[in-house]
């Protein structure tokens, strides 16, 4: 039911963090462009006092979609480690501190963070659950690209979900370009050559 001149808005349980930006991401890698993130998600909807309900839409099918897939927005392992040692700047982290500096790892078989890796956690963008102004989140973002282009610089986390919610508040704060290492920490691990720093 989604052509290319469809407005689609996006929303998960959370505040975009579950899924929500991640299909965001993904539906402007195949081509398309009118797609939005419903700020605060479905809590932000209801406690608008908004419509729900628990009915499934019939939708009529259209052709398949003409989007092709766009590479060129996700980042490979192999530049990743190809990048380790520039100076810090390019690499951001949308994981909670604990877990990029190494102090727990609930998920994967080793904790800590790609060398260079600046810290980011996601809900430092956000405010009672939806974005933080946009002037607010640039004057925060933008310092931590040491002077960089955002063309230059790459998001990652634990599995390539939260890091499109950190490359969407690039998006809103004017930042744009940034492209995501989709395999991100739990990717990174399936090589046990490729580094892994702990602490901030």
């Amino acid at each position: 039911g989604i052509g290319p001149d469809t407005q689609v808005v996006v929303y998960d349980a959370a505040d975009g963090a579950m899924a929500a930006a991640r299909l965001w991401w993904l539906l402007k890698l195949i081509g398309h462009e009118r797609v939005a993130v419903l700020d605060g998600g479905l809590a932000a909807w209801q406690a608008a006092g908004l419509d729900v309900t628990a009915d499934t839409p019939s939708v009529p099918a259209l052709p398949p979609y003409p989007g092709t897939f766009d590479m060129a927005g996700v980042v490979s392992a192999d530049e990743v480690l190809a990048r380790v040692a520039d100076a810090p700047g390019w690499l951001l982290d949308a994981r909670n501190g604990e877990r990029f500096r190494g102090e727990v790892e609930p998920i994967d078989p080793v904790a800590g963070h790609v060398p260079g890796a600046i810290n980011r956690p996601l809900g430092l963008n956000l405010r009672d659950g939806r974005f933080r102004p946009p002037t607010e989140l640039k004057a925060e973002l933008a310092p931590l690209l040491h002077g960089r282009a955002p063309a230059e610089a790459v998001v990652m986390c634990g599995s390539g979900v939260t890091a499109c919610h950190l490359l969407l508040a690039l998006e809103v704060a004017g930042l744009h370009g940034a492209r995501v290492y989709a395999d991100s920490w739990s990717g990174w691990l399936t090589e046990p050559v490729r580094p892994v720093a702990t602490g901030a």
